[in-house]
């Protein structure tokens, strides 16, 4: 049987709603948060300062370090165990490779710069929504920044390619199912993390990312705007 219409009505390159906002989280440095549908992510940056023990100290420029946590009745599944987890583990270095190319750290040598990601609720797209909200928290805590990282998953449900899988999709129950988060530099085109996690073509990987790109620009129009508006700027 071939996946014939979207559950929730959307097209087939439409993502879900969308809204985001800086300054959350009153103490930290940096904060930003991020809804995609249901899918929300809260991010707070704490830094650039000393990194203890010394041993972990990089002399030529700052560490970036990634918390990511789910609150234990967040998910769409089962209740999600508090405290550290391989999929936390996971994710906490995948969201820090995501962020890299994009964030000077050379003017803070034995530094560290931690950011705190944590999920109130989410049905799907977890990491690229962590992604989104860490990017503009860091921008809102005033580090130097190429761009903001856009991210969004592409897929494939049955016999269709899809942007922005929500939970509904990934446990579609007939035929094959590919999930694949993608992140990238808007304003260069480059693509910082493509992961999968399901079977697809080639060709049907390219056609899908191709299919996202519109997608990233209004991503990367929304963080934009969200971080101008903290300060009552205007987008450049």
């Amino acid at each position: 049987m071939t996946y014939a219409k979207r559950y929730d009505g959307r097209k087939w390159t439409e993502t879900r709603p969308i809204t985001a906002e800086t300054g959350v989280v009153k103490m930290a440095d940096g904060s930003a948060r991020f809804k995609i549908g249901k899918t929300e992510a809260i991010a707070a940056v704490y830094g650039p300062r000393d990194l203890h023990p010394r041993f972990m100290q990089d002399p030529e420029k700052g560490v970036l370090r990634i918390f990511y946590s789910m609150m234990p009745f967040s998910g769409a599944g089962d209740r999600v165990r508090p405290g550290p987890s391989r999929r936390s583990k996971e994710l906490n270095l995948v969201i820090q490779k995501a962020l890299l190319p994009v964030l000077n750290l050379d003017d803070f040598p034995n530094k560290v710069v931690d950011v705190f990601v944590v999920f109130p609720q989410t049905d799907a797209g977890s990491r690229c929504a962590g992604i989104c909200a860490a990017s503009m928290a860091l921008a809102d805590a005033g580090m130097q920044m190429k761009d903001v990282v856009s991210a969004v998953s592409v897929g494939k449900v049955d016999d269709k390619l899809v942007v922005d899988m929500d939970y509904a999709e990934e446990a579609h129950p007939e035929g094959e199912v590919a999930d694949i988060p993608v992140a990238v530099i808007p304003s260069t085109g480059e693509i910082t993390l493509i992961q999968m996690d399901g079977k697809i073509t080639k060709e049907e990987l390219i056609k899908g990312v191709k299919d996202g790109w519109s997608a990233f620009d209004t991503i990367a129009d929304i963080q934009r705007k969200a971080i101008a508006g903290r300060y009552g700027g205007k987008e450049e």
